[in-house]
């Protein structure tokens, strides 16, 4: 064994979480594996010597891969091998990259990566924590500068209690998934769903979080005295001062007259001429004095932008006024519109200022979900949301190279915050794609999607049990400790601000979260102070959505599925495939209908035309439906015979008339009564032992049912038990499990929008319909 390993441990939530180093990756600048259970993560830090020139930006790069070995599973698709990361890979990277990128100091463009490898996972203990973890100890423990460590957790609420880092299962009952990453002295991130908890619940998770936090920060400090490398020395660059008070004085008025625009476009348009024209000022011969070195255009290009951020922070501060000329809580202009697309399932515009989103809900079959292939136990999901953010947006003309991790994250953001508002798959068995399509963009378009979003739902008649509005928060901090939240932040005060702190929720409690510190945490007063302003920001923008859209509309779309259910026995699903699927998809060509059956027995039936799925409904039943005493039937006289007639009942299913049980009165012949070929109404007075069914036409014209045994059933066929298929299923489509079951037939087999059609009348319908006596049965109509 290398006698260079170290480890840390720290009890979390009860099991012990170690930290080890110098086992395996030695080459990186800093590796460390976390295990937490029998999850197992690997994260390398690497960091460049030099910096990379021409750089104006920090080149940071977070990558998480799931080893699909680490669940004892082989890839799906024909190359056999992990390929591109999956959404849950990019959200474990951003949620690892955003609490350790403010901690790197200020002007440093040298290249670092951070690679995270799920080696191990006992789809319990979340490996995605572990990550986070791991990336700061690597970083804690390499040669790169950098100001951590970090801690994170996961908090859930379970009956009523705040428990840190719940398993996987547990988090199927809580009300409550959030993850908080912070340093010792204060909180970094915060992103997570809930199912409409209070604000001060939140913040007490928080607070918990960050005690359990403050151990792992710990460990890890104790980690870096075994095993720590010295930290490379970093000076960032000096700036020209006196060069950034000569460009100030020379633009005097001129830079806060194009900054303090409420238009986007004519700020930008200002501001660019603005720096323009500083630019080649300050760069030309002809304006420097004698002996002087001529700056660059990259140095007056950046004091400018200094200036810039001093200038809108100072006035936030000092005066309240924000670039457009808003107080810090005030919101921007709202306007709304609902079915604005004429053939989707339900579209909606939300605009709040420049920001505009149209999002579109489509509605589909249980059986296209996304099916799920990962490391998790989850195997599929049924609601889906996918964000577009086109350069268009922006007004910028550059190639589009399909949804950025910016946009998956935006995406599952409003996913996450429209999720405890979403019927369940009982109650409404659709799978449900919307996507946000971000057409205007000007801060808080991520919000905008929530709200847009909501809209669009009700409009395609979607069930939810309250509408939810988001708002992005921003702050404004100083040396001194003044600070200003705001509301509703546009794009300038997210690029020049201090937060980025987006809230979801309804009317009574929060559903989604995402806050981002860009500098070293903030505390829990301006968190709760935060809060609490998003709060009336949320409540004010529900107000101004119910005002186009109060609640789900009644009806669904024409154009979307009508999906009906019910529930056979897992025994019958051979009869409904038939051999080689036969059966399933003669029903499926006759009425148009799409039928999707589950091992319980569930069965999905969908069709855009209500009267398709009804028929494709009575098919089955009819198939599956196990006759009793006293059920009444439209039937088919299939053959005749002196001492009576065989009537199918049901497709497969015959039973037997007694010449007696023909008519109130004496019938000589059978064929004086009925006729092969002809529909009659029967009902099922005897199951004989053998399984023969004894019907009568009589009964339900006299009332009056026979005395048990008074009429045998005909031979020579039989009249009982029906065609049962063994059938094979690898020729339909399979949906997710749910239901009960009901003696002989379908739980339930209401449609989810719209009234029952009548039943289309037959010659004997009278018959059926007229009140019975004492000893009729109850009347069990076959449609």
């Amino acid at each position: 064994m290398p006698p260079s390993i170290h480890t840390k441990t720290v009890e979390v939530g009860g099991r012990t979480l170690t930290f080890e180093t110098g086992r395996i990756a030695g080459l990186a600048s800093g590796a460390v594996t976390v295990r937490y259970g029998d999850t197992l993560v690997l994260s390398a830090a690497v960091g460049a010597k030099e910096p990379r020139e021409g750089l104006d930006f920090f080149p940071l790069t977070v990558d998480y891969e799931e080893k699909m070995y680490a669940a004892g599973k082989i890839p799906g698709g024909f190359i056999k091998r992990e390929g591109r990361p999956n959404e849950s890979a990019i959200l474990a990277a951003r949620l690892t990259d955003r609490p350790v990128r403010p901690l790197f100091p200020k002007g440093y463009r040298a290249d670092v990566q951070i690679i995270s490898t799920v080696l191990s996972t006992d789809q319990e203990n979340e490996p995605d924590i572990l990550s986070i973890n791991g990336a700061s100890a690597a970083l804690t423990l390499s040669d790169i500068p950098w100001s951590g460590p970090v801690g994170a957790v996961r908090i859930g609420d379970i009956d009523g209690e705040l428990v840190v880092n719940p398993t996987f299962h547990q988090l199927i009952d809580s009300k409550l998934d959030v993850v908080v990453a912070g340093t010792a002295n204060a909180v970094m991130m915060v992103e997570g769903e809930a199912s409409g908890i209070p604000e001060e619940r939140l913040l007490a998770a928080v607070e918990l979080a960050h005690s359990e936090i403050k151990r792992l920060v710990q460990a890890q400090v104790e980690l870096r005295e075994l095993a720590g490398k010295p930290k490379r020395e970093f000076t960032p660059p000096a700036e020209n001062n006196e060069l950034k008070e000569r460009i100030a004085t020379f633009m005097g008025d001129r830079l806060e007259a194009a900054l303090f625009n409420p238009d986007k476009g004519q700020r930008i348009e200002a501001t660019a001429a603005l720096k323009a024209d500083v630019v080649e000022h300050f760069t030309t011969v002809a304006d420097i004095e004698a002996g002087e070195m001529i700056p660059s255009a990259k140095e007056v290009a950046g004091l400018f932008d200094s200036l810039v951020k001093a200038m809108v922070r100072k006035s936030i501060l000092e005066r309240g006024e924000r670039p457009d000329g808003r107080q810090p809580h005030e919101i921007r202009e709202i306007w709304t519109q609902v079915g604005y697309l004429p053939r989707t399932h339900g579209s909606a515009i939300f605009t709040r200022g420049q920001t505009q989103v149209v999002t579109v809900t489509t509605l589909g079959t249980i059986s296209e979900g996304q099916h799920l292939d990962g490391i998790g136990i989850e195997e599929s999901k049924r609601y889906l949301h996918h964000y577009n953010f086109p350069p268009f947006s922006v007004g910028e003309a550059r190639p589009l190279r399909g949804p950025s991790r910016r946009d998956i994250g935006h995406g599952a953001l409003a996913e996450r915050s429209l999720r405890a508002v979403l019927p369940d798959e009982d109650a409404f068995p659709y799978t449900l794609r919307l996507v946000s399509e971000v057409v205007s963009s000007n801060g808080s378009s991520s919000m905008a999607s929530v709200c847009g979003s909501t809209m669009s739902l009700m409009d395609a008649g979607v069930p939810i049990s309250a509408p939810v509005a988001g708002v992005a928060m921003g702050l404004v901090t100083d040396e001194t400790g003044r600070h200003t939240v705001l509301t509703d932040i546009q794009g300038i005060e997210d690029a020049l601000g201090d937060m980025d702190f987006k809230v979801a929720g309804t009317e009574t409690g929060i559903t989604g979260i995402q806050m981002d510190i860009k500098v070293q945490g903030i505390t829990s007063e301006i968190m709760r102070e935060a809060l609490e302003q998003a709060r009336h920001g949320r409540l004010f923008i529900l107000g101004k959505m119910t005002e186009t859209i109060s609640q789900p509309r009644a009806e669904m779309s024409p154009f979307a599925p009508r999906v009906l259910r019910l529930q056979i026995k897992p025994e019958q699903i051979g009869a409904v495939i038939g051999p080689g699927g036969k059966v399933i998809r003669g029903i499926q060509e006759s009425t148009g209908a799409k039928i999707d059956i589950e091992d319980d027995g569930s069965v999905f039936i969908s069709a855009v035309d209500e009267e398709s799925a009804r028929r494709a409904v009575t098919a089955v039943e009819n198939l599956t439906r196990v006759p009793e005493v006293g059920d009444i039937f439209m039937g088919r006289v299939k053959t005749i015979i002196p001492s009576g007639a065989f009537v199918e009942i049901l497709p497969g299913k015959d039973g037997f008339v007694h010449i007696s049980e023909l008519e109130p009165r004496r019938v000589e012949s059978v064929e004086d009564s009925v006729q092969i070929g002809q529909e009659v109404n029967v009902v099922v007075t005897a199951i004989r032992p053998d399984g023969k069914i004894n019907l009568s036409r009589k009964a339900l014209l006299t009332g009056e049912m026979p005395e048990p045994g008074a009429a045998p059933a005909g031979g020579g066929r039989s009249g009982g038990g029906g065609r049962q298929h063994g059938g094979d299923r690898r020729n339909h489509d399979r949906g997710p499990r749910g239901g009960g079951e009901r003696r002989g037939g379908p739980e339930s087999r209401e449609p989810f929008r719209g009234p029952r059609p009548e039943r289309s009348a037959s010659e004997d319908d009278h018959l059926v319909r007229r009140p019975r006596d004492s000893r009729m049965p109850p009347r069990r109509d076959n449609d």
